[in-house]
């Protein structure tokens, strides 16, 4: 289904660059048309999927929730501290739209370790430091793993437990950007040069949307 999202997506990207003047990033992710009647009238609205409430603890052992987004555009991910595969090239990559978009309160990012086992608070702070992060717009959180593997679904990211693969965890790369609607705006493949340089750019086109 993932696939068939982001193949959707790439097709709705085409067709938007190929508009005169688009600015507008597409809502990724199946919708629902519903009617309801307003003023007894009855309208069509239509209701697009959006990332649920949620509550992990951070890296300084503070519990954050989704409230802490409110009003902002934000990129999630997931990964884990001591990945030895995909992690260290998406996290430098997003670390590139952070070094961007340092200090701009209106942008965010939001990385969830599927290691609930072994990433405790502590361990994210020292990773954070490592990778050069010394402020709150940037949290790395923890949670059960029935919560962080429950709400990868929802941005449209597999992770499990597997013993058979390097580290012990599986999952994919993708960078996620989430508007102040909790709506995904782009799904991003983070290993990638060229695919973070698009992120980046999509980050200016969605602010544009919030001036």
């Amino acid at each position: 289904m993932i696939k068939n999202i982001l193949a959707v997506a790439t097709v709705s990207l085409a067709f938007l660059a190929c508009q005169p003047n688009s600015k507008k990033l597409p809502i990724i992710g199946d919708r629902e048309v519903v009617e309801k009647v307003v003023d007894g009238k009855t309208v069509i609205d239509t209701i697009y999927p959006a990332i649920p409430n949620f509550e992990f603890l951070n890296q300084d052992s503070v519990l954050i929730s989704d409230k802490n987004f409110e009003n902002k555009i934000y990129v999630a991910n997931f990964f884990f501290t001591h990945c030895p595969s995909i992690c260290p090239t998406m996290q430098r990559n997003l670390l590139k739209a952070y070094e961007k978009f340092k200090g701009n309160s209106g942008v965010a990012f939001l990385s969830h370790s599927i290691d609930f086992k072994h990433d405790q608070p502590h361990v994210l702070k020292s990773y954070a430091s490592k990778l050069g992060v010394d402020n709150d717009q940037w949290q790395f959180v923890t949670g059960s793993k029935a919560d962080i593997y429950g709400i990868s679904d929802k941005y449209l990211v597999f992770t499990k437990e597997d013993e058979n693969v390097a580290g012990g965890y599986d999952h994919s790369g993708y960078l996620v950007l989430i508007d102040h609607e909790k709506h995904i705006r782009g799904v991003y493949d983070g290993t990638s040069e060229e695919e973070t340089e698009k992120l980046l750019s999509d980050i200016d086109i969605l602010l544009a949307e919030y001036k």
